[in-house]
């Protein structure tokens, strides 16, 4: 068995990340979870308050021979809104920002430059706010958030329409704005 990579990454709503993940040849599992706090061992309810400075995150194990980094730090970006400060979609709050939790310094830097290729790329009117950070303690969310996608598919959809994630993803994350990767 080849060794497994991990990434992990927040984008707002963990339900809506792991979905975007899931079922993608060499990604191997994907957890949902808290990163980035200062109380150990978070729960759900801890982490909405925004008190606890962890982000919902999904934390991706990978095969690199399969998947690249750079490949999931495509599929991360195509999924958020880079500029928003306030949280994402519907989701606001510090506990929903975007970030990238990296565990190699060779992640830092891929993710480094795929957020100057944006920037350079125009696409947005607002520069990208995705903070960079080094991975720190993952803390794996309760059991009912895991696949929520998989396990609550009409709420799960009625979730991602409504909170205005997918609308945004289709109109500005097409073919040829991926190709600024």
């Amino acid at each position: 068995m080849n060794q497994l990579n991990t990434a992990t990454f927040a984008g707002g709503c963990f339900w809506c990340m792991a979905s975007a993940f899931d079922d993608k040849p060499g990604i191997e599992q994907v957890v949902s979870g808290y990163m980035g706090g200062d109380v150990d061992n978070p729960g759900y309810e801890d982490v909405c308050t925004g008190n606890t400075g962890h982000a919902e995150v999904v934390q991706v194990h990978f095969d690199p021979n399969i998947i690249t980094y750079q490949d999931l730090l495509k599929i991360y970006f195509s999924q958020i809104n880079p500029t928003d400060e306030g949280g994402s979609f519907l989701d606001r709050g510090n506990q929903y920002r975007s970030a990238v939790f990296y565990h190699t310094e060779e992640q830092k830097q891929l993710a480094l430059e795929a957020i100057q290729q944006i920037d350079d790329s125009k696409m947005f009117d607002k520069p990208v706010v995705t903070q960079v950070q080094e991975a720190v303690e993952f803390f794996p969310a309760e059991e009912y958030h895991q696949d929520y996608h998989k396990k609550n598919p009409i709420q799960y959809k009625s979730y991602s329409l409504g909170s205005g994630r997918q609308s945004f993803v289709n109109r500005v994350w097409d073919e040829k704005s991926l190709k600024i990767f």
